[in-house]
């Protein structure tokens, strides 16, 4: 630290004595010599027992401390598990008469109450846990100490020195940066908050740096790759900057639950300046489109240099970096994407689509919105401060959607009390809980004004919760993790007692509303390649003895995923004749040049059906939301594939629109094969195929993936991806 910056004093604060230890970045100044009064003239420091080196054994304690990934020259270790040490001194340890202590130092105000100066003197035994050391090996002037960390300790960089007693005063070792010691979170030691028993478990959700994300829309699930990194260069540093912007008190940084709930806000831009802008408008001007990101590495990297927001993100990018952060620092994490999720603007579970006269949405009035798809996460961790049983996966979200205690953010929430509907749990659960519960209520506003309920779907929001399969590349459904079955007796018991718990659930029961049941509609859609032609089909099923007539009216919306409309591109109004005990389907084709000009990013859908039955005026009313099948990117490899050796690696493309595709931008990158490489190609005419070779040097060996996309204006969203088996050389 430089001499200017340590001579100005803090500003005083009637509240404490010391000003706020919020950064692990800061250092403070400690005396090499610490004398206990006056200092004889003859005093010598070198007569006496004094430090000549420190070994940190790197390769055998990150080995056993499953850090030995992590791409960075000082030692990583867990807490609450042993890990080992070397001090040569100038001469042979006498126990008798020498005495010694290590002193672990973390931020500019160390304070051992407060857990940011420890102090360990050398014991007979380690108690589990809990600070301490004892010397395993004696040989020459060197000793080897095995040194336990708190199963609690704040997660950080601490400095080390030892220090040792003369009579005359504290001899210290100068300060070393070689010594620095990483401890991060320990899911492998019982004691520890994130502790989590199952080692493929384990191996996934804190050890696995590359992850599967799922998108698209319930009936058309897509996945792509993302690189969390979590290992890389740098982003160990990046990720603990976090939580100094965040502004965390260095005390409070061994408890999951605050580096959870501050982490929520900090990877959102929204009111403190922190990692990712979100932007929703398809309007991304000096900056990177959202789809075009690969992984978490370039963005983690990118704020911790310049300090500035990047841009831009949507929920998948934040859920990714937030990803990143969770299992870098050792909390076991996953990424969640709900389908058809709620954004419930006033939370009273039910998301009010108005309806005009003529049966077609207001975009006016209707400002509650279903994504189609909605992504977040969750953390593993115990929650003391709530009672028995609401430990485990807890969800967390760096989207910002709404605030929560005056900053967007949301999270910790327990799963548990979630599905159960003990919604009175910090945090944001009633949030959560109406994500995945919601009833979408059609309503259209009678010639007198008052609000007609015409049709209630309670089965659309949460439909499906999933998340990537443990070891595999498969996706696995946690449906059942958020609610019960839908219509069963615990689920109301459920709703019920959210009710109870405050949320506020209007009354669907209202007298008004007799749908029409005995007549059904529904409608699917074709699945269908950007570019070409498709159909909607309309069918009825009539279980009457009556003859109905149904005036129908199909609306194709073009949509941003979060259900919020861009425009109507496709208006077909007609009348259905419905005979009596039978089906009757009616086709409706859309054509690519009614869609192609206006198409956004992930190439949603959005379609209403509804349908008047003329004889009765009852109205039935159905949405879905469909997304058009978007072309891959080849990667290949050539050449022999081991670590320290040149490969080549080509990513191919065919451009399927009828039209040229301009300001291409392609992106590559692997986890311990190559860092993301980016290449701009000016056009890609129609069917023509681009092709783009790199070179690399891959550094680790083992099962690696590379990711790739491409990104221009017409068409974004296009992923490729290859697993690759990197030889020991």
């Amino acid at each position: 630290m430089s001499e200017t910056t340590d001579k100005k004093k803090p500003p005083l604060n009637g509240r404490r004595a010391l000003p706020s230890n919020n950064s692990n970045d800061e250092e403070n100044e400690v005396p090499e010599v610490e004398a206990f009064g006056l200092i004889p003239r003859g005093f010598n420091p070198k007569d006496y027992l004094r430090v000549v080196d420190i070994h940190m054994f790197k390769d055998i304690n990150e080995q056993q401390h499953h850090t030995d990934k992590y791409y960075n020259p000082k030692l990583i270790v867990r807490r609450g598990q042993p890990f080992q040490i070397q001090v040569d001194f100038n001469r042979p340890y006498n126990p008798e008469t020498d005495q010694f202590w290590l002193e672990y130092l973390i931020g500019r105000y160390p304070q051992q109450n407060k857990g940011t100066y420890i102090p360990i003197l050398v014991r007979d035994v380690l108690k589990p846990g809990e600070w301490g050391a004892k010397i395993t090996h004696k040989e020459n002037n060197s000793i080897r100490l095995s040194i336990m960390s708190s199963a609690t300790c704040i997660v950080g960089k601490f400095r080390l020195y030892v220090a040792v007693l003369t009579p005359f005063g504290i001899l210290r070792t100068h300060r070393n940066s070689a010594t620095d010691t990483y401890i991060l979170f320990n899911p492998w030691c019982q004691q520890d908050a994130v502790y989590l028993d199952d080692e493929k478990e384990r191996e996934e959700y804190v050890l696995n740096d590359v992850g599967i994300i799922f998108h698209g829309n319930i009936n058309d699930i897509k996945l792509r790759s993302w690189s969390y990194g979590q290992f890389e260069e740098n982003v160990l540093d990046a990720c603990l900057f976090l939580m100094d912007k965040a502004e965390l008190e260095l005390s409070g940084r061994g408890n999951p639950i605050k580096i959870c709930r501050v982490a929520s806000a900090v990877i959102n831009s929204r009111d403190d300046n922190g990692v990712i802008a979100g932007s929703w408008d398809n309007a991304y001007t000096n900056g990177v489109p959202p789809s075009a990101w690969t992984g978490s590495v370039d963005i983690l990297l990118e704020y911790y240099s310049s300090k500035k927001p990047v841009r831009y993100g949507q929920c998948w990018v934040f859920a990714g970096v937030f990803n990143t952060f969770l299992r870098c620092l050792g909390i076991p994490a996953r990424l969640i994407t709900n389908y058809s999720s709620a954004h419930d603007n006033n939370a009273n579970l039910q998301l009010d689509f108005f309806l005009d006269d003529e049966g077609k949405v207001d975009t006016t009035t209707t400002k509650d919105s279903v994504w189609n798809y909605h992504c977040w996460n969750e953390a593993w961790m115990t929650r003391p401060d709530l009672p028995v049983g609401f430990g485990g996966w807890q969800v967390v979200d760096g989207t910002p959607q709404e605030t929560s205690d005056g900053m967007y953010r949301c999270g910790p929430a327990s799963v548990q009390a979630i599905k159960h509907g003990h919604v009175c749990f910090q945090f944001d659960a009633p949030f959560v809980y109406a994500e995945v519960n919601s009833d979408i209520v059609y309503l259209r506003r009678a010639k007198n004004g008052t609000q007609v309920i015409e049709n209630i779907d309670t089965s659309h929001v949460g439909q499906l919760i999933v998340t990537k399969e443990v070891g595999r590349d498969g996706m696995m459904e946690i449906t059942e993790e958020y609610k019960f079955q839908e219509g069963s007796q615990e689920e109301r018991l459920a709703l019920e007692t959210a009710v109870m718990y405050g949320i506020k659930k209007q009354t669907t029961q209202d007298a008004s509303y007799q749908p029409q049941t005995d007549v059904d509609m529904e409608f699917q859609v074709q699945k269908a390649v950007l570019g070409s032609d498709f159909k909607v089909t309309i069918t009825f099923r009539n279980k009457s003895r009556n003859t109905y007539t149904a005036t129908t009216y199909l609306s194709g919306n073009i949509v941003f995923y979060t259900g919020v409309t861009k425009n109507e591109f496709k208006k077909h109004t007609f009348s259905a004749k419905l005979e009596p005990y039978s089906s009757s389907a009616f086709d409706v084709v859309i054509k690519s040049s009614e869609y192609l000009s206006d198409l956004l990013d992930q190439a949603s859908f959005h379609f209403f059906v509804t349908a008047r039955i003329n004889e009765t005026g009852k109205i039935l009313a159905t949405q879905k939301a469909t997304v058009l099948e978007i072309p891959a990117l080849r990667i290949k490899t050539q050449g022999a594939m081991v670590a320290g050796k040149e490969m080549s690696v080509t990513v191919e493309f065919t451009n399927p629109l009828k039209q040229t595709l301009e300001n291409v931008t392609l992106r590559l990158e692997g986890p311990g094969v190559l860092r993301t490489m980016k290449k701009e190609f000016r056009q890609i005419p129609m069917n023509s195929t681009l092709i783009w070779e790199v070179k690399c040097i891959p550094n680790r060996p083992g099962l690696r993936k590379l990711i790739a996309s491409l990104n221009c204006d017409a068409l974004r969203h296009v992923y490729g991806e290859l697993n690759v088996q990197i030889q020991k050389p």
